[in-house]
């Protein structure tokens, strides 16, 4: 099992924006929450094209993954968690816990992905 970053100070995420602590779970071990922040999130709405859309037609045709769809939904996801993070560093937090990532279709062709969670500050448990 890999041992679980030191939590980050604000000061040193203006440095590592990617160092924030996100977790999926509610409670982070060897840590205790001392100040809940608050609800943060982040979103991303994505439109596909029509070159991607041609080229994805061919692909179901023989089968496989379709390359561009899974590159754009993962750049999606990782938007989405860089806001999420964004909005958690404003608010003061160094972790944010019970962070879940949720998808809506918006219209025909385009796709909301969100990305939630509690921004906390922790602090390791001595």
């Amino acid at each position: 099992m890999s041992q679980l970053p030191a939590p980050i100070t604000p000061d040193g995420l203006a440095k590592r924006p990617n160092a924030m602590l996100v977790v999926t779970t509610d409670e982070v071990p060897t840590y205790r929450i001392v100040r809940v922040l608050g609800l943060v999130r982040g979103n991303t709405v994505r439109a596909r094209n029509v070159g991607r859309d041609f080229l994805a037609g061919l692909k179901s045709l023989v089968g496989g993954e379709v390359g561009t769809y899974t590159a754009m939904l993962s750049q999606s996801r990782e938007q989405a968690l860089d806001r999420l993070r964004r909005e958690a560093l404003n608010l003061g937090a160094n972790a944010v816990v019970g962070m879940r990532i949720t998808t809506s279709t918006v219209m025909q062709g385009a796709a909301e992905i969100l990305a939630y969670g509690t921004a906390v500050e922790i602090e390791p448990d001595v």
